[in-house]
């Protein structure tokens, strides 16, 4: 089995082609199969500087856009409902997979950051996306320990679908 990406476009400053998805995809099954993690859904979306805006401040009080937010769904806040699955008779969930998170992108910072670093823009969202997913997997980067498990295996993936800098 392996994990099912689910995108949407939000913005309007860059097509999304197939060949970007399939980069993407190619990147998750990295990633999870280095995780250990072989079924689930992730949500990725794409979206603007304005868009990302307002999501960095509704949910993490921070008043400027950024590159990427990864909202894990094993994470529960307080006052946040149990998100409960149906099970038939042999206790299976059927056909729904299990949602692991989303991860949105603002293709604006991307590009800029592309520039910035003197890399391609798939690269630049390559890594986004990858990071993204390992946040959801419960990775940060508050510490340099942290942060060196986190761009390392970052790097491993990016490295394994030809992203190198």
């Amino acid at each position: 089995m392996s994990l099912e990406l689910v995108w949407n476009n939000e913005q309007n400053e860059m097509e999304i082609g197939e060949e970007l998805i399939a980069l993407l995809e190619q990147i998750l099954q990295k990633a999870a199969e280095m995780e250990g993690v072989d079924s689930g859904e992730l949500d990725l979306t794409f979206v603007d500087n304005e868009r990302i805006h307002e999501l960095n401040r509704e949910y993490r009080g921070i008043d400027r856009p950024t590159d990427v937010l990864s909202f894990a769904m094993n994470e529960s806040g307080e006052g946040e409902p149990d998100i409960v699955y149906e099970v038939d008779e042999n206790g299976e969930d059927g056909d729904i997979p299990e949602l692991l998170g989303d991860v949105i992108i603002s293709v604006t910072r991307a590009r800029e950051q592309a520039e910035e670093y003197g890399h391609s823009l798939e690269r630049e969202l390559g890594f986004l996306f990858v990071h993204g997913f390992l946040h959801v997997m419960g990775y940060d980067h508050g510490t340099e320990a942290e942060e060196a498990v986190m761009m390392g295996k970052q790097e491993q993936v990016l490295s394994q679908v030809g992203l190198t800098r």
